[in-house]
């Protein structure tokens, strides 16, 4: 990754007296998806609008392509694309008609930026078509293309895939992905769906009570323990089972399947001890950790906003 092309630098929000977002510090590197996650009432969406320049910060600031948003918020915010809630679209024109509209309150966007957008979004052969028409992830596409019309270096997508039917997920998902690899774009993207968060992003954010809990690369999250949930299919079980009593090993039965927790290097052991007792081994399956696992050990059993 190369140089961060927007840091958050002692980030505060206080509403009537109560302090909302607590000291916030980190950065966004160039042509990465960034996601940024929290319970109910973490404070994610303050912090979105404050990095959007939706909301006025009480303390710290948000720098962009070097520039202060608190001190040269034009320069700071020409930098930043968005879709904070859902795109607002005129439903009565076409997509196109929709772009152009918008084009026309940016200086120096010309036909062939709007023609560009259209073709990195996929809407070319239904642009013609009145926005009233199109489908939940077609107007997500259009508003993506709305936020891109001046190029920005950081797009903000606050629950991009909200709504959308599982191929719509994915239609954005890998939409997300290809932009930011082939266009350098930096993306920050918020959702409730930690399994499409750790099949998009590069790396996580997790905010909890207005602070920063946790900040690392997608595939440290889901590979940082040796510890392991593993899922043994095998006959008898009930012999299988005793083998693992004997070697003090903690083991739940369920059926025909042994349900444990082991360290990588111990589980051909535990598989070579069961065939030396002559016990047949079906399956053996290893549970990975998920990004919703990490989620839940960090900020408890709670709604995810």
């Amino acid at each position: 990754m190369s140089e961060g092309v927007m840091q958050l630098k002692g980030l505060k929000k206080t509403i009537k007296g109560k302090p909302i977002i607590k000291g916030l510090d980190f950065e966004i590197f160039e042509g990465e998806v960034f996601g940024f996650l929290g319970p109910n009432g973490a404070g994610k969406t303050t912090t979105i609008r404050m990095m959007a320049g939706l909301i006025s910060m009480t303390d710290g600031d948000v720098i962009i392509k070097g520039h202060s948003v608190k001190k040269d918020f034009k320069k700071a915010i020409r930098h930043v694309g968005g879709i904070v809630e859902n795109p607002e679209m005129y439903p009565f024109m076409s997509g196109y008609k929709n772009l152009v509209h918008y084009s026309r309150m940016i200086p120096g966007i010309s036909k062939g930026r709007v023609e560009e957008v259209i073709r990195l979004v996929g809407l070319e052969n239904r642009m013609k078509e009145k926005v009233s028409k199109y489908s939940l992830g077609m107007r997500q596409r259009l508003g993506i293309a709305q936020a891109l019309l001046h190029n920005p270096s950081v797009l903000i997508l606050d629950e991009p895939t909200n709504g959308l039917d599982p191929s719509g997920i994915r239609e954005i998902r890998s939409y997300i992905r290809r932009l930011a690899e082939e266009s350098g774009v930096s993306v920050i993207v918020s959702s409730h769906i930690l399994s499409e968060m750790e099949m998009m992003c590069d790396r996580i954010g997790i905010i909890k009570n207005g602070e920063l809990i946790s900040i690392q690369p997608v595939h440290e999250v889901l590979g940082e323990s040796d510890q392991k949930e593993v899922i043994i299919e095998a006959s008898p079980v009930e012999e299988a089972e005793e083998i693992f009593r004997k070697k003090g090993g903690k083991v739940q039965r369920q059926k025909n399947e042994l349900i444990f927790t082991a360290q990588r290097e111990e589980i051909p052991l535990y598989v070579q001890e069961m065939v030396n007792h002559n016990i047949k081994i079906y399956s053996v399956t290893v549970r990975r950790s998920t990004l919703e696992d990490k989620f839940l050990d960090l900020i408890g059993e709670g709604a995810i906003e």
